[in-house]
Parts: C-alpha cells; structure tokens; sequence
C-alpha cells in the first residue's frame, strides 16, 4: 500500500518567543520536525511532504538533507488550506496520513494502527482523552456513539465544552476522497480558516464511516506552542530513553537525571551510570561499564571493564578495555586508547593514540602525539604541538618515562626506555635507554632580604644583596 505522508509544519509558534522557527526546536538534541520525520520514515513506500510557511527558508536550510518534497504555505489560513497546498500532488489510491510537526512524540505502532483502520469505507481519526480540553476541538458523537463531526473551541458550545474527548488532527485517509472534501472547503468559522476537520463531517455525509483510536498515552499527541510544553516533552523522552535502558540491564542511578541525545549502538551488560550523565550522538558500551557523575560522552566506543570517573568530556574517541579515565578528564576527538590505558584528573588527550598499559595519571596535555606501551607520563607533561599555523607530531616509544614539568617541543621522538629528567624541555630526538635532561643551572643567593612593605615608602624597586652560589 502506498503512503503519502504530509507533515503541517508552517506555523509561526508566537509563544515561544524565539527568533527560531517553533518546528526547529530541540528535544534531545533533535528538531521537532526531525523526530516526526525520523517517524515517518519507518513506514514502508512512504513519500513524505512538509508544508513549511514561517521561516520556511530557515527551516529547510536546517533540515535540507531530509528526503522529502518541501511546499511553501505563503499565507496561513488554516490547516485544510495547508493540505490544500499539495492536493495536486496527492494519489487517487493509497492512503495520506496527516501529521504535525509540533508533535515529536507520537508512536510508530499508534501510526500504522491509524492507517490499517481507512479505506475506501472509513477514515481513521486519533482522538485523545483530556482532564482539561481547553483549546481543543471536541469530538462530537450521536446517540449511538458515532462520530459526526468536530467543533472547534471558538466555535463550540458550552456544553460541547464539557466533551473530554479532543481531536489531535492526526489523521489517515483515502487520497481520492481527501482531495474531493479538500476542494469543498469553506472559512465560514469565527476564526475565518479553512479547518482540516471540517472533511470529518463531510466524510459523515458521504457515509464514511469515521474509525477512531488513541494513543498509549496524552504525551504522545501533545504538541509544543511554549517552551514549558518543550521542557516536559524533553523530560517525557528522557525517561522512555532512560527506561528503555533500564529493561535492557543498565543501572541508572537515578532516571529522572539522564539524558541521552542520540543512539546506542551496542550494549553490553552490568553497565553502572551514575547521575547527571549526557550520551549524545553514536555511542558503544562495553560490559561491566562505570561511568561517573556528570559526565559527557559523545560519539564514542568503550571497552569491557572501563571505569570512568566523575566529571570527564569525552568526544569521538575510542577506550580500551580495563581502561581508567578522570576524574575532571577529557578526551578530545581522536584520541585512541588501547587496553589498560590510565588518563587521571585534569589530563587532556587530543588527536593522539596511546598504547596497552600506559599512564596519563595527572595534569598533563597530550595533542598530536603517538604513545607506546606501558609508557609513564608524569605531572604536569605538555606536548607542543603548534607553532601558531601548523601542528607537528609527538613519538613516545614504548616504555619511555616522562618525567614531572616536561615540555616536548614537536616534532620530536623519545626512544624507547628512554627517561626524561623532570623539568626538561626537549627539542631535539632522545635516544634509546638513556636519560635526556635540559635544565638551567640553579642558584642560591645567601644574605638575600625578602622585600618588606613601609607605610612611606617612595615608588619604586627594592635592589637585592648578597653572595651568589652556584650548583655545579
């Protein structure tokens, strides 16, 4: 069966005020329109097309890789006009499923039940029950419970304000009646628009029966017009994310304070999150995995047995087994660790690999460089890899010592067991086993008197004194 999707995505959303188009906004670091997109496309021979209107430039700029045909609303008189903009375009057989941009919540399996009940003898309408309906349009039945029609707020009265049942606009239907009840349209309303639901009592009339269902749940159907509405649907998302892991057999230490912005590809088991964790992007994890609080992981592959403690930044980078990172660490993109790799608090890796077994345990930056194994990098240790236009490269070679303060001014290979004396700034290559030290002669000034402050004292410098011994 053919489906034609159309997604009503035109609107201004004044409430949130935002210079940014309402269908623009994120939930987990997706657009609205993305998510209802992403939807959609998991329907089989679906053609989908977005009616924009509202910064419409913008809009599809932002999302111009989506495979779908873009049609400009130029002025906005309602959401029957809004369809009517592709009523040309639109099959005589197969089904058009009606969705919003502003929903980003709504389910595949609510969707393919709208569609499975139209045909030629009924169109499919979501309904949804609400404790407060105000602002919606209310499902009107007749005595034996069939749906004849649907009254807009504005246009409805008292007691078709008490009606709990609402109408969502999502909504399946055959494409050769739709274009028929489309070019019957008028704007004889209150709000002078031409209302999409307006074919529901039309479709009644040509006694087409009108099948309803409803979703798991009000969110699902909940659109976004502020940024409250926003912030609960992103809360809503987060904990399906978060309970989806959980039934998989991650502890989460606390649901309500995770968020993933993005897809795992793998999961291993007996993974231990702790709160206020962000996943974002393509993300692997390994087996009895610990991840510390506040932490930020972004594109990346960890190994069975990894511990990472609280605090850490970690983008496009891959760890390896038994692998220690942070706390307060971050791994920039690029940054490879094999297996038994420790990088500790304060230490920075970037565009680097290092090998099985080595230690970043503190305060260190490591950029551009190739570490070996089982190499021992002390406090404080700098790779200078840029002179200010081009970047250079760093070796380590395997079992290499770096000593506490060094500087390692690329390009420049330490060889293999070699030791560099703490407090060194190397420039040139060091060789094998041997200990490469570069250091200023120290000295001693004895007699020498500590300035003191005076309450008169005139501007200037205070001149030092004494007898200069100096370390051979």
């Amino acid at each position: 069966m053919k489906i034609t999707t159309i997604i009503l995505a035109a609107g201004k959303g004044t409430r949130m005020r935002s210079e940014l188009p309402k269908i623009l906004h994120k939930i987990a670091n997706r657009s609205l329109l993305q998510h209802v997109y992403d939807m959609s496309r998991q329907l089989e021979n679906n053609t989908i097309k977005i009616i924009v209107g509202h910064g419409a430039e913008q809009v599809t700029e932002a999302l111009k890789n989506l495979d779908a045909d873009w049609v400009e609303q130029r002025q906005q008189l309602g959401t029957g006009h809004a369809v009517q903009q592709v009523s040309d375009q639109i099959a005589d057989s197969g089904t058009v499923l009606i969705l919003y941009g502003d929903v980003p919540l709504l389910k595949l399996a609510t969707v393919k039940l709208l569609i499975n009940n139209a045909n030629d003898q009924s169109l499919a309408l979501l309904t949804v029950n609400l404790a407060n309906p105000s602002g919606y349009g209310r499902i009107i039945r007749n005595a034996t419970g069939q749906v004849t029609k649907i009254v807009e707020e504005k246009d409805a009265t008292s007691n078709e304000k008490q009606i709990n049942e609402v109408n969502t606009g999502i909504m399946a239907v055959q494409g050769k009646q739709l274009k028929k009840w489309l070019s019957q349209l008028n704007n004889n309303n209150v709000q002078g628009e031409y209302y999409l639901t307006d074919v529901i009592e039309m479709a009644v009339a040509d006694q087409v029966s009108i099948i309803t269902s409803q979703p798991e749940t009000e969110d699902e159907v909940l659109g976004v017009n502020n940024r409250i509405q926003l912030s609960h649907l992103e809360r809503v998302y987060q904990y399906e994310q978060a309970t989806s892991l959980m039934e998989q057999g991650v502890t989460l230490k606390d649901p309500m304070r995770f968020d993933q912005r993005g897809s795992i590809e793998s999961l291993g088991q007996d993974i231990e999150i702790d709160i206020n964790v962000i996943l974002e992007g393509k993300n692997s994890i390994g087996s009895n995995v610990k991840i510390g609080a506040n932490t930020n992981i972004k594109n990346s592959i960890i190994g069975d047995n990894v511990k990472i403690f609280a605090n850490c930044i970690i983008e496009d980078a891959v760890i390896g087994q038994s692998s220690r990172i942070g706390p307060y660490a971050r791994l920039r993109p690029e940054s490879v660790l094999a297996n038994d790799v420790h990088i500790g608090n304060f230490v920075e890796i970037k565009k680097s690999s290092v090998a099985a077994g080595s230690k970043i345990n503190h305060l260190s930056y490591i950029g551009d460089t190739t570490v070996g194994s089982k190499v021992n990098i002390g406090a404080g240790t700098i790779t200078c890899n840029y002179d200010g236009v081009n970047k250079f490269r760093t070796i380590i070679e395997d079992g290499a010592f770096i000593g506490s303060n060094s500087q390692l001014v690329a390009p420049v290979t330490i060889g293999k067991n070699a030791t560099i004396g703490a407090g060194s700034t190397i420039t040139k290559d060091s060789p094998e086993n041997q200990l490469t030290l570069s250091r200023a002669k120290q000295m001693s000034l004895a007699g020498w008197q500590r300035p003191v402050k005076h309450d008169c004292m005139d501007a200037g410098g205070s001149v030092m004194s004494g007898t200069i011994t100096e370390e051979k």
